[in-house]
C-alpha cells in the first residue's frame, strides 16, 4: 500500500513502512495483480494513496493468524495488557498532530473535530488499562448452602473479534471498540472502511509500538460486501458502526451463527430548548452539537423544539451563529467546520435541501453547496417550518442540516423528540433541574444535558449506545469490556454433596431442605 503525502510533506519513514507491512493483505499477491482502492482527500478531490483490494481468501489468512496468536495472548496477565493501553495513551498524546492531520487528510473535517478523535481514544486506553483488572477480576457469589458451595464467576475471552469501522470517525471508531475486546484477551480481525484506511492503519501501528503482539490483531482492507461479510461469518463476536441497513444484514449473519453482536446505528437525534433557557448562553453549544464533523456524526443532531417562549429568540441567535461559522479546507484550528466526506455525501445532502426547499421549507441559514473552498463543501443549514411531507422531518440525513419547530409545552417536546424509529442519542438545554426533568422522559441511549453529544460520549465510565432502530448492545464502561467476554460459572461443592450426606435418605433429606428454605428466607441467609 502506498499513500502518497500527508499535507506537510511525506509521512514519516517509520510510519511509512510501518503502514506498508500492516494489513493482510498488503503481503499477498492481490496488490501486484492491481487490485488495489484508491483513496480521496475530500479537501481537493485528489488521490492520496491506495492499499489492496482485499478478499475472502485474506480474510481466511487473518483469522488463521489471529486464532494462533490469541491462545497465547489469552495467558497474559491483566497487568501486563493494562500496562500496553497505558503506553499507548501515551503514544497517541505524542503523535497527536500526525493522528490529527492523517484523521483531516482522508476524512475532510475540521482541526478541532479531529482532535475529538484523539481525545477519545486515548480517554478510551487509559480506562481500559487502568480498570482491566477491577473489570475481570473473578467475582465470589452466594452458592446454593452457604459455606458449603463457593461459586465464582470468570470472564473468559471469546475468541477472535471482527470489527467493521466506519469512515466518518476513522480513527475513534477505527479502534476504540477494539481496545476493550484486546485487553480482555481476545484477538481481532478489523476492515477498516474503504475512504479512510490510513488512519486505522496509523493507530494500530502506535499499538504494536506500545507492545501488542503483532499477530494478536489482524488488518483487512477492502470493500465491506466481500470483506466485510467475510469477517461476520468467521468472527466470534461482532462489532459494527454504521448504517442502519448494513446492520440488519450483518445481525441477521450473527443470528444465523449465534454469535454475539454490537451495532451503533442510525439516528435522527433531538435536541430541545426548554422554556427558561438562556438563548444567548446555550446559542454556540448548540451549534456544536448539530455541525461538528459537517453533521456527519451518528449522534448528531438533526432536529430541535424550542419552546415558544424562546422560539424566536432562539431562531434568530441560532442562523446567526450558524452563519458565521468558518469553512475552509486547513490543517490548522481557524476553521469551526470542513468539508463533507465525498461525492455520495454531497448528492445526500443535495438530495434533502432541495426536497426540503420544493415542499416550501424556509431557509434561515445556509443552503448551498461551497465549490469554491473544495469540491464537496456544503454550508451549514437550519430550516423552519417544515411540514410532514419534507424528507429530512423523519430520515437521517447525516449532514450538516437541521430544522427548528416551535412547540408549546416540555411535554409537546417530548412527545415529538421520541416520535422516531430511532433512539440513540437526545439532547436538552435549559436551567439545570428543568432540563434534567425533561431529559428523564426521553428515550434514547444517550441523553446530554445542556450539551450536544461530546459530555456522554467522553464519559467512558458509562456505557452508551441505542435503542429501537439505532442499535443493540454498548461500548464503553465496564459492559464495554465484558460484552467481549464469556462469563464462566466455576461452583464448588465441598465437604457435603447437594443431594445431602449419603447416610440420609432421600424423604427426610427433601423435609429438611424445606425447612431450611424456608428459615433462610426469613432470616435472609439465602439470595
Amino acid at each position: 500500500m502506498i499513500i502518497k503525502r500527508l499535507p506537510y510533506g511525506p509521512l514519516p519513514d517509520d510510519f511509512a513502512a510501518e503502514l506498508r507491512d500492516l494489513s493482510v493483505n498488503a503481503v499477498t499477491g492481490n496488490l501486484e495483480s492491481g487490485e488495489r482502492l484508491e483513496i480521496e482527500g475530500p479537501f481537493t478531490g485528489d488521490i492520496i494513496g491506495w492499499v489492496g483490494r482485499g478478499t475472502e481468501e485474506d480474510v481466511a489468512v487473518a483469522f488463521e493468524r489471529a486464532r494462533a496468536a490469541q491462545k497465547i495472548w489469552a495467558k497474559t496477565s491483566h497487568k501486563e495488557r493494562g500496562k500496553i493501553l497505558l503506553r499507548y495513551h501515551d503514544l497517541v498524546l505524542k503523535h497527536r498532530e500526525l493522528l490529527m492531520d492523517m484523521v483531516q487528510l482522508e476524512t475532510g473535517k475540521s482541526r478541532d473535530s479531529a482532535f475529538e478523535e484523539v481525545l477519545h481514544i486515548a480517554i478510551t486506553a487509559r480506562y481500559y488499562g487502568n480498570h482491566i483488572g477491577k473489570i475481570l477480576k473473578p467475582k465470589h457469589h452466594t452458592g446454593v448452602i452457604p459455606f458449603l458451595t463457593k461459586s465464582t464467576e470468570f470472564h473468559v475471552p471469546k475468541g477472535v473479534i471482527g470489527q467493521i469501522a466506519p469512515w466518518n470517525y476513522p480513527l475513534t471508531l477505527g479502534i476504540s471498540d477494539s481496545l476493550p475486546g484486546i485487553a480482555a484477551g481476545n484477538a481481532l480481525v478489523a476492515k477498516p472502511d474503504s475512504d479512510t484506511p490510513f488512519t486505522s492503519l496509523l493507530a494500530f501501528s502506535l499499538l504494536f509500538e506500545a507492545g501488542m503482539p503483532r499477530n494478536v490483531v489482524q488488518l483487512v482492507t477492502g470493500p465491506g460486501r466481500v470483506v466485510g461479510n467475510a469477517i461476520a461469518e468467521s468472527c466470534d463476536y461482532l462489532m459494527f458502526t454504521g448504517s442502519t441497513a448494513t446492520g440488519k444484514r450483518l445481525g441477521e449473519i450473527a443470528g444465523r451463527r449465534l454469535i454475539g453482536f454490537s451495532a451503533e446505528l442510525g439516528g435522527k437525534n433531538p435536541l430541545i430548548v426548554t422554556e427558561n433557557a438562556k438563548v444567548d448562553k446555550i446559542v454556540d453549544g448548540v451549534v456544536t452539537g448539530c455541525f461538528a464533523n459537517s453533521g456527519q456524526l451518528c449522534v448528531s443532531i438533526e432536529r430541535i423544539y424550542a419552546h415558544e417562549n424562546v422560539y424566536d429568540e432562539f431562531v434568530t441567535a441560532f442562523a446567526k451563529a450558524t452563519s458565521d461559522m468558518t469553512l475552509g479546507a486547513g490543517y490548522d484550528w481557524k476553521y469551526t467546520m470542513g468539508s463533507l466526506a465525498g461525492a455520495a455525501q454531497l448528492a445526500t445532502v443535495e438530495k434533502y435541501v432541495d426536497d426540503a426547499k420544493d415542499k416550501g421549507a424556509k431557509v434561515v441559514a445556509g443552503g448551498k453547496a461551497r465549490p469554491d473552498l473544495g469540491p464537496y463543501f456544503y454550508e451549514p443549514t437550519v430550516f423552519t417550518d417544515v411540514s410532514d411531507d419534507v424528507l429530512l422531518k423523519r430520515e437521517e440525513v447525516f449532514g450538516p442540516v437541521v430544522y427548528i419547530e416551535k412547540v408549546s409545552s416540555h411535554a409537546e417536546a417530548v412527545e415529538k423528540a421520541n416520535d422516531t424509529d430511532y433512539g440513540l442519542n437526545s439532547s436538552v438545554w435549559g436551567p439545570s433541574k428543568e432540563a434534567n426533568e425533561v431529559a428523564a422522559q426521553l428515550y434514547s441511549g444517550t441523553v446530554n444535558v445542556n450539551d450536544g453529544y461530546a459530555a456522554a460520549f467522553a464519559s467512558v465510565d458509562n456505557e452508551m449506545g441505542g435503542t429501537k432502530e439505532s442499535g443493540q448492545g454498548r461500548r464503553q464502561g465496564h459492559y464495554g469490556m465484558l460484552k467481549y467476554t464469556e462469563t464462566q460459572n466455576i461452583t464448588e461443592q465441598r465437604l457435603l454433596p447437594l443431594r445431602g450426606p449419603k447416610f440420609l435418605t432421600a424423604r427426610p433429606y427433601a423435609a429438611i431442605m424445606t425447612v431450611l428454605l424456608s428459615v433462610g428466607k426469613k432470616l435472609k441467609i439465602l439470595r
